[in-house]
């Protein structure tokens, strides 16, 4: 009797366990370039639905506020630049794993009006016109876009014209906000984020010998906890079903 009680007590216990017990989730934190925060979440969420076991967390900011994160031990599992370099530098530490030799998309470089205001603006030499008073960058230290569109602005020779009338943005998406609200009378954007927005105009693009430089780098963060989930959702980045998100978001997938 006292056996058959026992028994039965046993599975009871077991029937409460696996009733009561949570499905664990495997929790990925991926730092990413904020100029790829409407693509990476619309893939995320494609991801999710095909790894369920898997929850993906992201960490939007320009890509040198992430690298500095990661060099203070911020707790991340995948890391996607927007800057070759600031990918390069965590590669040489060895706090960033890359098995990939290609990136893994590329972007152009654009400037942008806002669309109800264009205030004349049809190409880059008309940023000094006087009617311009305002123009939107990253913060060249920090954001790549921004270092990007320094270049840009000195190989027109207009980096030291429009000093007075810069407007530093701590990422790419900060200036197209600034953009599309009209606090700026222009900003240089990449290609991506003026084509998410209804009410920015591109005006023009950055010459081909500045946009072959702006590429995007994936690796895991060295110090995760989870390498073969990280591992695992960069591989999902490069196949061809998450290249075709990418695609229609506006991202290059060769460089032309």
């Amino acid at each position: 009797m006292l056996k058959k009680w026992v028994s039965c007590l046993c599975m009871v216990l077991l029937l409460v366990s696996c009733t009561h017990s949570p499905d664990k989730k495997v929790t990925i934190t991926v730092a990413a370039a904020a100029s790829m925060k409407d693509v990476l979440t619309s893939i995320g969420k494609q991801y999710e639905n095909k790894h369920p076991a898997t929850h993906l967390v992201f960490n939007f900011a320009s890509s040198g506020t992430l690298q500095k994160q990661i060099e203070q031990g911020a707790p991340m599992d995948v890391f996607i630049s927007a800057d070759p370099t600031s990918f390069r530098q965590l590669k040489e530490k060895r706090l960033v794993i890359s098995k990939r030799n290609e990136p893994l998309v590329y972007n152009e470089l654009v400037l942008i009006v806002p669309k109800q205001r264009q205030n004349g603006v049809h190409s880059l030499s008309d940023t000094t016109n006087p009617a311009v008073q305002s123009i939107a960058i990253g913060i060249p230290e920090t954001v790549p876009a921004g270092a990007y569109a320094k270049q840009w602005l000195q190989s027109t020779h207009l980096w030291e014209k429009l000093q007075g009338k810069l407007v530093l943005a701590k990422d790419v998406r900060q200036v197209l906000t600034y953009v599309e609200s009209e606090n700026v009378d222009a900003g240089i954007v990449y290609r991506t984020d003026a084509l998410s927005s209804d009410n920015v105009l591109i005006t023009t693009k950055a010459p081909d010998s500045l946009n072959r430089k702006i590429a995007y780098d994936a690796g895991v963060v060295a110090s995760s906890s989870q390498t073969k989930e990280a591992q695992q959702f960069i591989k999902y980045l490069y196949s061809r079903e998450a290249k075709q998100v990418f695609k229609q978001y506006g991202f290059l997938i060769e460089r032309k």
